[in-house]
């Protein structure tokens, strides 16, 4: 999934001519704090909706000068790094251009987060595990190993560094409701299972959690 594929036609880029009241009239309509404003389809940078308010709102947002002008992915940078983007300018917008700098579009904070939910196995029935281990011990190959020598297969998986230390810990969606044999497979392997979420506990309020997401996220 690249963000050329993640578009969203429903949110137009602003005109060096656009007020700052237009601006924030537009950011109140689409539910944002942030839009790119282009001129000849060459991206000039992204507006949040703190620098128009530090501005004279009457003046053309053409004017102003802007804080966020990396603040943007190439159309084949994969979902992730989107993400990264996202989160490092805090984002609820992000533009996309192609190879020559050209604006292609942008990537909603909503549209992202709803492709995200559906690629992360959320809604898939199993269980989760959450393992802690040192950084350096860390092997997707053997965990995912171990998980299959108990007929169970992994789902999805993220790694969380733990801040100010050389542990992470690595939490896993894994197909089978009942993890008790994978759970001690850990355990032979020295591997610390921190915490597991059987569905037959946490399912329901799982599911309606992710469906009362993409509900919203489809408002």
């Amino acid at each position: 999934m690249i963000a050329a594929d993640l578009l969203t036609d429903d949110i137009i880029p602003l005109r060096t001519s656009d007020t700052g009241n237009d601006a924030l009239a537009m950011m109140s309509d689409f539910y944002v704090r942030h839009l790119p404003i282009v001129n000849n389809e060459q991206l000039l940078g992204v507006i949040s909706e703190d620098d128009i308010l530090e501005n004279n709102v009457d003046e053309p947002v053409g004017s102003y000068p802007l804080s966020l002008h990396q603040a943007y992915v190439k159309g084949d940078a994969h979902l992730y790094e989107v993400m990264d983007v996202m989160s490092e300018y805090r984002l609820t917008t992000v533009p996309v251009v192609d190879k020559e700098g050209r604006y292609l579009g942008l990537i909603s904070q909503s549209d992202l987060l709803f492709t995200f939910a559906r690629l992360g196995a959320f809604s898939e029935p199993g269980s989760i595990l959450v393992l802690e281990m040192s950084r350096r011990d860390y092997a997707l190959s053997l965990i995912a190993r171990i998980v299959e020598s108990e007929n169970a297969s992994i789902l999805s998986s993220w790694v969380y560094s733990v801040p100010d230390s050389s542990r992470i810990t690595v939490t896993l969606k894994v197909n089978r409701q009942d993890v008790q044999s994978v759970i001690a497979a850990f355990d032979r392997f020295e591997i610390t299972v921190k915490a597991s979420f059987q569905e037959d506990t946490y399912g329901n309020v799982l599911q309606e959690r992710y469906e009362s997401l993409i509900n919203y996220l489809s408002i």
